[in-house]
């Protein structure tokens, strides 16, 4: 299959050497912001490029949009599609898409987070009643060259853009805070670094690996009187729970709001 990509930022660049990877079966295409652009961002990937974005359309079978949201209206106007289109776009829903492209096409929404860049993305899907279920199912494989796929209705996008796009900067904050800690206590930044680091890591392949709920591995962790419920109580007493939800509001509300300003014509 031939796979187009307008625009080839960090996200879609980092898409592309996943799919050399994983998928080296397809052939991928690349057209970026000007023809010198292309040229460096094909030599550095070691895929095609096309001498414009309409050469592009004219050869592929299905297009990724690489491009920010408030490019939209001035790249795809003058362009004519005639295959699938998956988007990247936070805030660009697939009524706007249809717009831009004024045709019946099959029309796909993906979200995938900053982990694409090591190949670990947590990606949403939504697709409108254009894309049937055999077309559904590449993408999914697509997608889940670099990370894993969900496919959700269109109306979660914000809280998942919530949970997955926006929280990887939570929880760094979190790293970052608990890593000044054990510096605090004599421990050096990078050694406690790594430590937190490690322990974030297994204990979320914990979540994934036995599917308990998060607070029956609580249970198990604490022990009465001991220094962890202490700790727990000291969050709670802090507004630790309520902050992360306020944070969680935040995001979607900006989200929506943001989405509410694009100016793109439904």
């Amino acid at each position: 299959m031939k796979i187009g990509f307008i625009g080839a930022g960090k996200m879609a660049s980092a898409i592309i050497q996943s799919l050399q990877e994983h998928q080296p079966m397809h052939q991928l295409i690349i057209s970026g912001s000007s023809l010198q652009r292309s040229k460096d961002i094909s030599q550095a990937l070691g895929v095609a490029y096309a001498n414009s974005h309409q050469a592009l359309l004219d050869d592929v079978d299905i297009v990724f949009l690489g491009i920010k949201p408030q490019q939209f209206q001035e790249v795809l106007a003058p362009l004519e599609f005639k295959q699938a289109v998956i988007s990247m776009a936070a805030g660009v829903t697939l009524k706007q898409l249809e717009s831009l492209i004024a045709k019946k096409l099959p029309l796909i929404r993906i979200m995938p987070n900053m982990n694409a860049t090591i190949g670990l993305s947590t990606t949403a899907i939504t697709e409108n009643a254009q894309v049937q279920a055999d077309l559904l199912a590449q993408v999914t494989e697509l997608v889940n060259a670099f990370g894993t796929a969900h496919v959700i209705a269109e109306e979660q996008f914000d809280t998942f853009t919530a949970l997955a796009g926006s929280s990887p900067a939570y929880i760094y904050y979190f790293a970052e805070a608990m890593t000044k800690a054990g510096l605090k206590h004599g421990m050096p930044k990078l050694k406690a670094q790594k430590i937190v680091a490690e322990t974030m890591l297994a204990s979320a392949q914990q979540l994934l690996t036995t599917n308990q709920h998060p607070g029956q591995l609580i249970d198990d962790i604490c022990s009465p009187g001991g220094a962890t419920i202490t700790g727990l109580m000291e969050l709670e007493r802090t507004g630790f729970a309520h902050s992360v939800s306020a944070a969680i509001d935040g995001t979607i509300n900006k989200a929506k709001q943001a989405a509410g300003n694009r100016p793109i014509k439904d």
